[in-house]
């Protein structure tokens, strides 16, 4: 919500009630005039009572008290510092008063059960004002917040999946399968289910905001498997996985992305752990490695450029709002990423 709406809203706000009180006094003296030396007398009352009390106690629970107390559900805490700045915000008041006039300051003094009264119970509406005005617009702005957070997960998602669906990558796995055919069909009909599953779960597995870690790691282990034959060398990649997945859950695609930009990096089949993969699963957090030896000789085409790591980022900071944390190291031809992602957004929560 924009902020010249909140000062609108402010404005038209106490407007709204300095009308009010205009009206409460036209009635009040009936429509008599104000003698000059009687000035100072009524408007440090209107000011002593009517304004200053209740715009402390408003803004008091309007900026401090619900953030650091009602919206961390700190019930007794609100109720009990929401007294204190009411009696402090009386206080207020009925000092300027004191220095406005001392008449009037003699008026209050001699009514103070009635004024004190009065004025706490000012205070007191105010401040219920304020708490309700500000949950309202702290749940209508999560409301926005989370429609726009959902928008744009999705289009990122989608730019994910789009990514993923790399050409190149289908054509050199199909034409290897096809070689394979003749010299192992056994094992052919394997990497092509393999394929398939995989092109399943990119098109069927990835709309939801979270899917079971099991079924990230199936798509992992089945990607490199299929990375595995477009090479001889049987050391290319290393593949670790520690800890136990079952009833974890994660974001679709949260690791994919930088296993597929080490594939297309590591462009040298040759040397052995071109591609070292770790994921360590632990009660806390769920640890993501990923490195990758590169040419820093080679300019990467127009086709190996992956997912960009913005987005990706974007997209960490969109699902793990402070459950993240992503840590990139570039050497000369080394490329490291480390990804944490913590336990309350790592977790299956079981019925």
């Amino acid at each position: 919500m924009k902020q010249s709406f909140h000062l609108l809203l402010h404005i038209t706000f106490w407007l709204g009630y300095l009308f009010l009180v205009g009206i409460i006094m036209f009635a009040a003296l009936q429509g008599r005039e104000i003698p000059p030396q009687d000035y100072s007398y009524y408007a440090s009352f209107i000011l002593g009572v009517g304004i200053i009390p209740p715009v402390l106690s408003f803004y008091g629970h309007y900026l401090y008290l619900f953030s650091a107390y009602l919206q961390k559900r700190k019930i007794f805490q609100t109720i009990i510092f929401s007294l204190l700045l009411s009696i402090f915000s009386i206080g207020i008041g009925f000092s300027t008063i004191y220095l406005g006039s001392k008449e009037a300051f003699g008026c209050v003094t001699f009514g103070f059960r009635y004024a004190g009264s009065f004025t706490l119970l000012l205070c007191t509406i105010f401040g219920v004002i304020a708490l309700m005005l500000r949950g309202f617009l702290t749940w209508y702005e999560e409301l926005k917040l989370k429609e726009e957070l959902l928008e744009k997960t999705h289009k990122m998602e989608m730019a994910l999946i789009k990514s993923q669906l790399d050409p190149h990558f289908l054509f050199n796995t199909l034409n290897n399968i096809d070689v394979l055919i003749e010299k192992d069909p056994t094992q052919a009909s394997t990497y092509l289910k393999k394929l398939s599953d995989i092109m399943r779960f990119m098109l069927y597995h990835t709309k939801g905001e979270e899917i079971p870690l099991t079924r990230e790691l199936d798509y992992i282990d089945k990607y490199i498997e299929l990375q595995k034959i477009r090479t001889a060398n049987p050391d290319y990649v290393s593949y670790n996985l520690q800890g136990d997945p079952t009833g974890r859950k994660v974001a679709p695609m949260v690791f994919i992305p930088f296993i597929e930009n080490a594939f297309k990096h590591a462009t040298n089949k040759k040397v052995d752990h071109a591609v070292d993969i770790d994921i360590h699963i632990k009660s806390e957090f769920i640890l993501f490695t990923c490195q990758n030896v590169f040419d820093p000789d080679k300019i990467p085409s127009a086709g190996e450029h992956g997912l960009g790591n913005d987005l990706i980022e974007k997209r960490l900071s969109l699902l793990y709002p402070e459950h993240h944390t992503l840590k990139v190291h570039k050497t000369y031809d080394l490329y490291l990423v480390e990804l944490s992602i913590h336990h309350e957004k790592a977790y299956l929560h079981h019925n």
